[in-house]
C-alpha cells in the first residue's frame, strides 16, 4: 500500500488538496482511504459527503475516516486502569469511569496515528491519504513513534524481563519494589504498536507532499519542513504550489501577487518537483470542484532517503557520513556524540539516531556542511578497530 502524508502550514489548504488527491486517485481506480485529525468536519465540507469516528464511504472506491481522540483516550485509560487494579488498590484510589474522560492536549495526534496503522494493517486500500496537522505539529507527530520506542527502551529495558524469577530478590537487596509484569507487557504492547506506525511511516512507498501557497511565508514554511524531513529521513515526492493566480489577468491589483507567486515558483522548480493547483475563485467544495483542481495523482514510488556511508579509509583514512539537509544553516548545525548515538540538531529540529555498526568503533574526526548534505568523518579507533595481521 501506498501512503501520501499531506503537510503544509495553517491555511494552505492542505485538507482541501488531501481530498482532492484521493478524489483523483478514486477516479482513476485505486481504493483510496484519506484520514484526517481535524476537530472539525473540513475534510467532509471538502468531500460534500461528512465524515466521522467510522469510515464512511464519500465516492466509489474512496473512504473518508476522521478518527475520535476522545474514543481511543478512554479505551485506553480505562485499560490503563484494569491493568495496574492492584496497585491502584494498594493507594485507595478512586477510579475514572469513562464518561468522565476527557481527551488531553496530544490525543488527536495519536488517534491520527493509530488510524493510520490500523489502516496499513487492514490491506483493505492501495493508497492511503493522510492529512496531518499545521505543518509544527506534524514534524513532531511524525517523530513521535521513534522518540516514544527510544524512551521506552531506556526507562524499561527489555533484557530486565528475562530477570522476572530474580525480580523479588532484586527488591529485597535494592530495598525498592521492582516494577511489576503487567508494566513491561504494557510497555511491550506499546512498543509493537509504536514499532508498526513507525514502519508505515518509514516504508519505501511512503512519500509527503508538501502544499503551500507560493510566496514569502510559504517559502519559509517549505524550507523548514523540508529541512524537518530530511533530518527524520522521510522523502518529498512534490511540492504544491496552491491557490495560483492566473498570469494574464485584466485585474491590475493583481499584478503584486502574480509576480511574488511566479518569484517563489522560480526558486522551488530549482529545488523540487513543483505542480501548480489554479486558484478557483471559491472555496471547492464536492467531487467536481476537487476534480477541476487537476491535482497530481499518487505517482510512483521513488528511491527511498538515504544516508551513506563512504569508505575513504584508503584514501584520507576514514568513513563519510553523508546526511542530507537540505537548507540546513552552518550556524544552526550541532552534533554531540553519545556512546553508540549521534544527537543532530539543525536548526529547531532535533534527532537522536543510533550509529551504524561500522562507525560505532569509530571517533569523530570533524564534519562539513556542503550544497545542503552533512558530511561526518569519522577515524577508526584503534582500540576497537580489527587490525590487520
Amino acid at each position: 500500500m501506498r501512503t501520501i502524508l499531506i503537510m503544509g502550514p495553517g491555511g494552505s489548504g492542505r485538507t482541501t488538496l488531501a481530498a482532492a488527491t484521493a478524489v483523483t486517485a478514486a477516479r482513476e481506480g485505486t481504493r483510496t482511504l484519506v484520514l484526517s485529525a481535524d476537530r472539525t468536519d473540513t475534510l467532509g465540507a471538502a468531500l460534500g459527503a461528512g465524515t466521522g469516528p467510522a469510515p464512511v464511504e464519500a465516492a466509489p472506491r474512496l473512504t473518508a475516516w476522521r478518527p475520535d481522540p476522545a474514543q481511543d483516550f478512554r479505551r485506553d485509560l480505562t485499560a490503563l486502569q484494569d491493568r495496574a487494579s492492584s496497585a491502584l488498590d494498594l493507594l485507595g484510589a478512586s477510579r475514572l469511569d469513562p464518561e468522565e474522560l476527557t481527551p488531553l492536549p496530544g490525543a488527536e495526534e495519536l488517534a491520527l496515528l493509530r488510524a493510520l496503522r490500523d489502516a496499513a494493517l487492514s490491506e483493505s486500500y492501495d493508497l492511503l491519504v493522510v492529512d496531518l496537522p499545521p505543518a509544527p505539529q506534524a514534524l513532531a507527530l511524525l517523530a513521535l513513534p521513534e522518540e516514544l520506542r527510544r524512551y521506552l527502551r531506556r526507562l524499561l529495558p527489555p533484557e530486565r524481563q528475562a530477570a522476572r524469577a530474580l525480580r523479588p530478590v532484586l527488591g529485597r537487596l535494592a530495598g525498592v519494589p521492582m516494577p511489576a509484569e503487567w508494566l513491561y507487557e504494557t510497555a511491550g504492547r506499546w512498543d509493537l504498536e509504536l514499532a508498526a506506525v513507525e514502519a508505515v511511516v518509514a516504508d519505501r512507498d511512503t512519500v509527503v507532499r508538501l502544499v503551500a501557497e507560493p510566496g514569502p511565508a510559504g517559502a519559509d514554511a517549505v524550507r523548514t519542513a523540508a529541512l524537518g524531513l530530511a533530518l527524520r529521513g522521510l522523502r518529498t515526492d512534490v511540492v504544491v504550489a496552491n491557490r495560483v493566480l492566473p498570469e494574464a489577468s485584466p485585474d491590475t491589483w493583481l499584478a503584486g501577487p502574480v509576480a511574488q507567486q511566479r518569484k517563489t515558483l522560480e526558486e522551488w522548480r530549482e529545488a523540487y518537483d513543483v505542480r501548480t493547483v489554479a486558484h478557483l475563485g471559491r472555496d471547492p467544495r464536492g467531487a467536481d470542484d476537487l476534480t477541476a483542481l487537476a491535482v497530481p495523482g499518487a505517482g510512483h514510488a521513488g528511491s527511498p532517503a538515504e544516508w551513506p556511508v563512504t569508505d575513504r579509509l584508503g584514501e584520507d583514512g576514514v568513513l563519510v557520513w553523508q546526511i542530507p539537509l537540505p537548507g540546513a544553516i552552518r550556524e544552526e548545525l550541532d552534533l554531540v556524540r553519545r556512546g553508540d548515538e549521534l544527537v543532530v540538531t539543525a536548526g529547531r529540529f532535533r534527532r537522536i539516531v543510533p550509529l551504524p555498526s561500522a562507525l560505532r568503533r569509530c571517533t569523530v574526526d570533524g564534519a562539513a556542511l556542503r550544497a545542503g548534505e552533512l558530511r561526518i568523518r569519522f577515524a577508526p579507533d584503534p582500540k576497537l578497530w580489527p587490525q590487520a595481521r
